[in-house]
């Protein structure tokens, strides 16, 4: 009996790997946090079957947001950026690819979340309240405060934030 389960984990997985490895920056602790969250869905799965996505994501960020609590955090990996890449260097857009990573790995839990769900996933602000369980003013000012952070860091273009 297909109850759908299958084609949404086929339709959505790489979208929500790559939400989770935009909330904790790693690859393999993303696939980690999906398959987490995957598991949690199907459970519900006959609850939740006619609008799933807001759920599975909301788990994903729960989920992200439970493990870093709990994470043993003595090591953190870093990166040696150059000051000025050589505009023709194949590498450039790696490095500001990287140094928008870590600007936004330098927000909140919070604000991160809200700016991965709204500007990757284009989820709309109401979504993103939804998703997280919070009012749409909180969403908004958190954006708001999370672009301000990510408006002064000297590593991101100006086309990488919204003005």
């Amino acid at each position: 009996m297909d109850d759908g389960f299958d084609s949404f984990v086929v339709q959505r997985y790489d979208r929500l790997r790559h939400t989770a490895f935009l909330l904790t920056g790693d690859l393999a602790t993303a696939e980690d946090v999906v398959q987490t969250a995957l598991a949690k869905a199907w459970v519900a799965w006959g609850r939740i079957r006619t609008n799933p996505d807001s759920y599975v994501y909301r788990i994903v960020v729960n989920t992200h947001i439970s493990w870093w609590r709990r994470k043993w955090r003595d090591e953190v990996p870093s990166v040696d950026v150059p000051e000025r890449p050589d505009p023709h260097d194949f590498t450039t857009e790696v490095v500001r690819r990287q140094a928008l990573l870590m600007a936004i790995a330098g927000l909140s839990r919070s604000q991160r979340a809200i700016v991965v769900l709204h500007y990757f996933e284009q989820l709309t602000l109401t979504q993103c309240a939804e998703v997280l369980g919070c009012s749409l003013g909180t969403v908004k000012t958190q954006l708001g405060r999370a672009l301000k952070r990510l408006r002064v860091d000297p590593e991101i273009q100006p086309a990488e934030v919204e003005r």
